[in-house]
């Protein structure tokens, strides 16, 4: 399964993304100021609306290309999920303990097309 490590070293080989540390302590990953993924410890209030009392283990945030990508995820497995916090925004939560690397590589590698913008883009085309 998957760890920090990992998404740090995926998110870190794909072009023009930084690392940066956020406000609470958490890391994350952009291309041009734009959230590609990020660590995402769940609040008081994701948990209530989980119906969680903890955190299960480390959870990941990140972009998806649309809506229907994030509902195909979410549906999937159980590896995905969202919070009312993200309605109507392309992004999906990841058990990160839950996810195989390959699996974590190519999220990661499409959650940067998603948020790379378009002159990033043209300059690394698929």
């Amino acid at each position: 399964m998957a760890t920090w490590d990992d998404v740090r070293r995926i998110a870190l080989a794909l072009p023009e993304v930084e690392e940066l540390g956020t406000y609470g302590g958490s890391t994350s990953w952009k291309v041009k100021k734009k959230l590609v993924v990020w660590e995402r410890p769940l609040r008081g209030r994701d948990l209530a609306d989980l119906g969680w009392t903890e955190q299960p283990g480390p959870v990941l945030g990140a972009r998806v290309p649309d809506l229907g990508a994030k509902e195909a995820l979410v549906a999937e497995d159980g590896v995905y999920f969202t919070t009312p916090h993200f309605d109507g925004h392309a992004s999906v939560l990841v058990h990160l303990d839950r996810i195989a690397v390959d699996e974590l590589e190519e999220l990661v590698t499409e959650a940067w097309y998603a948020a790379a913008p378009p002159m990033v883009l043209r300059r690394h085309p698929r």
